[in-house]
């Protein structure tokens, strides 16, 4: 069928479904290793090299959005889709079937490289299916998802290892993943065929050095290396001489991967700003909320991801209630400002918790974190989709995206160094018993301070609440920052705008 139609108001529900099936994989393998992490290392040995097993993903994850997205705006998103579902479907099964931490952590890339075209793909996919003021409702969904599978990773990583194997955190994606490949194969319409670009390599090339070095620097600075570490200014020299060579290489590319022109309209530049600085917050609360909950509240680790849930259901709801008022109204900027809000309020109320606080009032500020983040992440998607020119749909999307997985990657890094500086200068300044732990600081795991004495264990929980209470209070200021950004995306959405990729601009699909 080769007659083309422009984007509709309903796209399949079978579609819908394998994309969203899609990016749930993508999403919860960011987080399911991590119980099986202390199984695996038994199981192949190699401890020293464990880190690479989460950091190879997270790498090949961030680095290949932006290219998934240029490539799907050239190559067309149904072949772009098909292949990265094999190559994440790959990277599963030879994962499981790992006999060295070495193995495990390559293939682990390999399925990183899937995972950021599932992810990006599926939002420009939609974005290519529905016309722009009924976008909102379907990126509420892919939001939900993510929400889902925050939570959902670890729950999920623990019940497998107990029940099978670790091999199966990895093969239970082959059933999924296939049947999600088969009805994206079947059902997704092919593009009408296009003028076909040049890639420019060395521009893709700089901006994976560039990507790369900045998410390694993130992971590794202050755990694995110190700061100051001669590594970690190599790899931030890298960083920043990549990037600087990739913007110069930009503006005088046929075809950029990330056209600059882009960013001299401020809805876009703006929605990526915005991306970024609540990806820096969000991870913040998303990172320390479990360690609250397990080192001073003493929850257990499974009953710390079931009490995650109302941060869930928050996004959740946040999602699915302003997609569907943003479709009728096709006024989208009050959302994020709320959102932004919300984020720096809660924020700010996990600042004051301790180990006195009723575990309801920890649920309610869950919640109202997960509806700001459900009110301002996938709206700042929503954003630079609908005003970028239909050939940069797929950019655009990766664009942000890469944006919040860089500001993710960043903010962990900020908030894990300000974390561990506080809890170190709070134990050394607490009992003299408590001092005596005061070396392992931020290396304590909960298993540990359950084990301490009663009189110590005390004066080390509260330690723990003071360096979480300044910890949350510079995530509350990365929201209010946040705030300031979404304050510049555009009041409402115009469909159908010279330029953008609105109704009478939608990118065509086959019928």
């Amino acid at each position: 069928m080769s007659a083309t139609t422009n984007a509709s108001h309903r796209p399949p529900l079978a579609i819908l479904v394998a994309l969203a099936l899609g990016v749930l994989l993508a999403a919860l393998d960011q987080t399911i290793v991590a119980t099986a992490l202390p199984t695996v290392a038994g199981d192949l040995g190699g401890l020293s090299d464990l880190a690479w097993v989460v950091t190879a993903y997270l790498v090949a994850e961030t680095v290949s959005m932006p290219l998934y997205g240029k490539l799907g705006d050239v190559l067309g998103r149904k072949r772009v889709l098909i292949a990265a579902i094999v190559l994440f479907l790959a990277g599963s099964a030879l994962s499981g079937l790992s006999t060295s931490m070495t193995e495990l952590a390559a293939f682990r890339a390999l399925q990183g490289l899937g995972a950021g075209g599932l992810i990006v793909t599926a939002m420009a996919v939609i974005a290519e299916l529905v016309e722009p003021r009924r976008r909102a409702r379907y990126m509420g969904m892919i939001g939900s998802v993510f929400a889902v599978a925050s939570v959902a990773g670890p729950l999920a990583g623990g019940l497998l290892v107990d029940q099978l194997s670790w091999r199966w955190i990895f093969y239970v994606n082959l059933p999924v993943g296939a049947a999600a490949l088969a009805v994206i194969s079947a059902k997704l319409p092919k593009p009408a065929l296009g003028e076909r670009r040049p890639i420019d390599v060395a521009g893709a090339a700089l901006l994976t050095v560039a990507a790369a070095s900045t998410v390694l620097v993130s992971s590794w600075g202050g755990t694995r290396y110190a700061w100051g570490s001669p590594t970690i200014l190599a790899l931030g020299a890298i960083a920043v001489a990549a990037a600087a060579a990739f913007v110069a290489r930009e503006r005088r590319a046929a075809d950029p991967v990330l056209p600059l022109s882009l960013f001299a309209a401020r809805p876009f530049w703006s929605a990526g700003l915005s991306g970024f600085l609540v990806g820096v917050s969000m991870f913040g609360a998303v990172t320390f909320l479990p360690l609250y909950l397990q080192v001073v509240d003493g929850a257990s680790a499974t009953t710390a991801g079931l009490r995650m849930l109302p941060f869930v259901i928050g996004a959740m709801l946040a999602n699915s209630i302003s997609g569907k008022l943003i479709g009728k109204a096709d006024h989208y900027k009050p959302y994020p400002v709320a959102g932004a809000g919300l984020m720096a309020g809660g924020m700010l109320l996990l600042s004051r918790l301790d180990r006195h606080s009723s575990p309801v009032a920890v649920a309610l500020i869950m919640v109202v974190i997960g509806i700001g983040i459900g009110l301002v992440m996938q709206v700042v998607i929503l954003v630079a989709q609908n005003h970028a020119p239909r050939r940069h749909i797929g950019v655009a999307t990766s664009t942000v995206t890469f944006a919040r997985s860089i500001g993710a990657t960043i903010g962990v890094a900020i908030f894990g160094a300000i974390f561990a500086a506080r809890l170190t200068a709070e134990l050394a300044s607490s009992s003299a018993a408590a001092q005596r732990v005061a070396g392992a600081g931020a290396r304590l795991d909960p298993e540990q301070v359950r084990a301490l004495p009663a009189s110590v264990r005390i004066d080390v929980i509260d330690a723990f609440t003071r360096a979480l209470h300044v910890t949350f209070q510079v995530g509350a200021g990365f929201a209010a920052v946040a705030l300031l950004a979404v304050l510049l995306l555009p009041r409402a959405l115009h469909a159908g705008e010279p330029g953008t990729a609105g109704t009478q601009g939608a990118a065509p699909v086959s019928a």
